[in-house]
């Protein structure tokens, strides 16, 4: 069996060490253009060169959450392309939304603002109730934000292209619950996968349909948000303030309007990491249960996107 690792930005060592403790007899290499046939690859954003170099792949593991970049190449015909399941991902994202929005609701933002200004003054406390979080998308991610969020007496709905039944949430579903969804909800975290359909699906009129003085939280990917449809948004006062940690041009240029925006909080990409020996132990445990004929999980359907 033969493994072949192509990832642009991670180091190739510590991955191969880790593939070949857990597969013990599989030949595992780093992918270099002419590289001989391989079984298996695990990758993160590789080049169309690699696909076509390896017609004969069973099946490609991407290590990041997203598969939409992988998506938009010609794949070889017969690979599945699987996604993590979690790998550590899902309690790194529950800690970030829970931290923007208690840090929003809370308004530490403004006691950080105080300080440094050497003021000292209390803020009247704000009631639950009134920041109904909508959590748009319910994937493994999803569901592990808004049950998390629920743990703080926030109403939480959730949305998601079929129905999903979580405790603690109140489900939408479909195209025709879109906008009750939205207009339920005061607080928007999105945790959607990239698709066609999901492009630019934060723009103006979905923003428009909040609850008045909306706070947004992005932490899926930049080409979900027409950016400066927020930044008109913020500016009419409808919408209170952004927590972005994806853009669609990363590294944020610099000079963008987010860098400097007073209410908007940006970090880069760093919402849930890929934690390096979970996923090994898991596209080794995937691998193992195809070269036995097994259905694993994170099987990714091209149509559908994820």
């Amino acid at each position: 069996m033969k493994i072949t690792f192509c990832c642009t930005d991670a180091k190739p060592e510590p991955w191969l060490q880790g593939l070949s403790a857990a597969l013990p007899g599989a030949d595992i290499s780093v992918w270099q253009p002419g590289a001989p046939q391989a079984d298996y690859a695990v990758v993160w954003a590789p080049p169309q060169q690699f696909m076509d170099e390896q017609p004969a792949l069973k099946a490609l593991f991407n290590i990041g959450a997203g598969v939409d970049a992988l998506l938009k190449l010609r794949l070889p015909p017969q690979a599945r392309v699987v996604r993590l399941d979690d790998a550590g991902m899902a309690v790194q994202m529950a800690e970030y939304v829970c931290h923007a929005v208690i840090r929003h609701f809370r308004e530490f933002n403004g006691y950080e603002a105080d300080m440094a200004a050497g003021r000292w003054g209390y803020r009247k406390p704000r009631l639950r109730s009134d920041f109904p979080i909508g959590v748009m998308g319910l994937g493994v991610l999803g569901e592990r934000v808004a049950k998390a969020l629920a743990q703080f007496d926030f109403p939480v709905n959730g949305w998601s292209r079929s129905p999903k039944a979580i405790e603690g949430v109140r489900a939408f579903s479909g195209t025709e619950q879109f906008n009750d969804f939205l207009a339920a909800s005061r607080v928007l975290v999105n945790l959607l996968p990239l698709t066609p359909d999901t492009t630019d699906v934060i723009n103006k009129d979905t923003l428009a349909r909040l609850q008045p003085g909306a706070y947004v939280i992005n932490v899926a990917r930049g080409a979900h948000l027409v950016e400066e449809d927020l930044l008109a948004a913020i500016a009419s006062g409808h919408v209170a303030g952004a927590t972005l940690d994806v853009f669609r041009t990363e590294p944020l240029p610099k000079g963008h309007a987010f860098w400097n925006h007073p209410q908007i909080t940006i970090t880069p990409h760093t919402s849930a990491r890929t934690l390096r020996e979970e996923s090994i132990a898991q596209i080794a445990r995937k691998i193992g249960a195809l070269q036995r004929g097994e259905a694993i999980a994170g099987v990714v359907d091209p149509v559908r996107g994820y």
